[in-house]
């Protein structure tokens, strides 16, 4: 039995958890930021930075609390490395350190993108390789062929703005307030999706994707009809974008023979994301696994879980690790 204190701190959640054996999870306690950035619209690398500094010693001593453990029963600790906002992970990356040392177990340097992938294992370890997995963010969207553990490829990526970022932007251009993905999600409910006919970009051009042209469409559709009304818009919009996401990962999974669709990361969240992609698995006869919505976002669980697997497979990281924001996956040859 191997337990994992896990921290992530590579945005604006400060996380910390301990999972057991990479699947049984003791606590995971997330504090989230949000309110400290909803003024600005955005996050602000700086008072992220000092959040995570006030922040995770707290977070750290309550999931300890939780999963009723002690330092005696951590047999390592890992922490996202990268990417994400150089200060933020750095405070994540030195705290781990420190704590490694003083209980003199294994550091394990974890990459929040592989970290995302392993959510879905965390919470169905039974899921057959090789899996899609359709990592979505405010940062990132990718589609990655999972053939195995450690074992990537990169099927697809955004080549201008992430799904999670064009979600932000045109919400707070409709004045929807930060984050945008929920606000939208949640107003879209109400609106009507065929109402206004924004086109899918880049929806029958290969395996890329695109979103800065939609985020723009809808600027312009709203000032030529500043009347409009506004659940609409956020219905139609959301419909192109998942429209175009889910068009895509399925024809990956028909490409590459997959066994089943994952979704990764915090547009995993989006209701009719999740309704569409479960879909278009049962019309497949394909496994489709959505994350808990918690899993979905920033957590330490899913780099505790990660963790286990990248300590079995390579053993501990060096204490010189340094935090990396541009670190990418380990992606083998097309």
């Amino acid at each position: 039995m191997t337990t994992i204190l896990g921290i992530e701190t590579s945005c604006d959640e400060t996380a910390a958890a301990v999972v057991v054996d990479g699947h049984q999870v003791l606590a995971n306690v997330v504090s989230s930021q949000v309110d400290l950035h909803a003024r600005y619209g955005g996050v602000v690398p700086e008072i992220a930075g000092r959040a995570h500094e006030s922040l995770l010693t707290p977070v750290i001593a309550e999931a300890m609390v939780e999963a009723g453990v002690n330092d005696g029963d951590i047999d390592a600790v890992a922490a996202t490395h990268g990417p994400g906002l150089i200060g933020s992970l750095l405070i994540g990356v030195s705290a781990a350190k420190a704590l490694a040392l003083g209980w003199d177990v294994p550091f394990v340097g974890i990459n929040h993108h592989e970290a995302h992938l392993y959510a879905a294992l965390l919470e169905e370890p039974e899921l057959e390789f090789p899996l899609v997995v359709m990592l979505v963010s405010g940062g990132h969207t990718m589609l990655i062929e999972f053939q195995d553990h450690g074992q990537y490829r990169l099927l697809g990526a955004t080549v201008d703005d992430a799904a999670g970022e064009a979600f932000d932007k045109v919400a707070r251009y409709l004045g929807l307030g930060y984050p945008g993905g929920p606000a939208i999600d949640n107003l879209s409910q109400t609106g009507d999706s065929a109402a206004i006919t924004f086109t899918p970009p880049m929806r029958n051009e290969g395996l890329n994707f695109s979103f800065s042209g939609l985020k723009t469409a809808v600027v312009n559709h709203v000032r030529q009809d500043p009347d409009v009304d506004t659940a609409d818009v956020a219905a139609s919009f959301q419909a192109a974008v998942v429209d175009v996401l889910t068009h895509k990962v399925r024809l990956a999974a028909r490409r590459v023979g997959a066994k089943g669709i994952c979704l990764a990361g915090g547009v995993a969240a989006n209701s009719e994301l999740r309704e569409r992609t479960l879909d278009i698995c049962v019309e497949d006869g394909i496994q489709g696994f959505l994350p808990s919505r918690a899993m979905c976002t920033d957590n330490a669980a899913m780099v505790a879980a990660t963790a286990w697997w990248r300590l079995r497979s390579d053993g501990a990281s060096p204490l010189d690790l340094g935090a990396n924001p541009n670190l990418r996956l380990p992606f083998i040859d097309s």
